[in-house]
């Protein structure tokens, strides 16, 4: 499918601020097509040739290779260590034939009109140049075809009840994502974002994840301490001297406590666009 050719100068490359530990995995490995992609899911068909941008833990990637073939789809990671996640999740799946890649988004290397879809999800936020990625979207989608994206927007996130924990975990982890380079309230630039790269037939929408069950409480409570206490984030954080050992491990005291309240209720915002090229 792909027809690879030479890029542009690559522009700053990501720094991805959860990294790869079993916090984030635990908790991208519940994601599917149905809760995490749902805005893209009316536009698929079989045959479509669709490239899937951070395709991560590969959870995702599966569910769209079975729609539309998995020859048809092209799955896309920045690091070998991230694409070797996915292809260990298309095995495990049984999804054969799906090609994936190692690339910057922000500079593919794939021919103009080389693909009918291209999916990006949780991505933007983390890229230094958005919009240049965005562009390159455009160029790499046929006339008439869609780019689907949909990022988090952190600084929409609600919870109750308030505690201090959690609204010091989310400080910090606005403060470190700005430092890597990223955008972590990118859903609701996606609009003018896409404008900016030159789309010009761009519908925006909106989508939550609700933590409010035991189990959901419990589930995120654990992604967001896990992060909090080992990993690139709790590195950073040390290193960067903004938040102790023995404070990150009382943010993330916090969040279990918060979890086991039968009142606990958390919100994740997102943005969403479908953009036609």
């Amino acid at each position: 499918m792909a027809d690879l050719s030479a890029s542009p100068a690559t522009p700053a490359s990501p720094a991805y601020t959860h990294g790869y530990g079993a916090a984030v995995l635990g908790s991208h490995r519940t994601r599917t097509a149905e809760n995490s992609a749902a805005h893209l899911l009316p536009h698929l068909e079989p045959g479509q040739r669709l490239l899937d941008v951070g395709s991560g833990a590969g959870t995702i990637t599966a569910d769209l290779a079975r729609i539309v073939g998995p020859q048809n789809l092209v799955a896309l990671e920045v690091n070998e260590d991230a694409a070797e996640l996915t292809r260990a999740e298309l095995a495990r799946q049984g999804i054969e034939g799906t090609q994936v890649l190692v690339g910057d988004a922000q500079a593919l290397e794939l021919a103009d009109g080389s693909v009918d879809v291209l999916h990006a999800h949780q991505v933007l936020q983390h890229l230094p140049e958005p919009v240049a990625a965005l562009a390159e979207f455009r160029r790499v989608v046929r006339p008439g075809g869609i780019v689907a994206v949909r990022d988090s927007d952190y600084e929409g996130f609600r919870w109750f009840p308030e505690v201090p924990g959690i609204e010091r975990w989310l400080e910090l982890y606005l403060q470190a994502a700005r430092a890597n380079g990223g955008t972590p309230d990118a859903g609701r630039r996606l609009l003018a974002w896409a404008h900016e790269a030159g789309f010009e037939d761009v519908t925006a929408g909106a989508s939550t994840w609700l933590y409010a069950t035991p189990e959901a409480r419990r589930g995120w409570a654990a992604t967001c301490a896990g992060r909090l206490t080992v990993g690139p984030l709790a590195q950073q954080l040390e290193r960067e001297g903004w938040a102790s050992a023995e404070d990150r491990e009382a943010y993330a005291q916090d969040f279990t406590r918060w979890a086991e309240d039968a009142d606990g209720w958390f919100s994740l915002l997102h943005g969403e666009i479908i953009a036609r090229a």
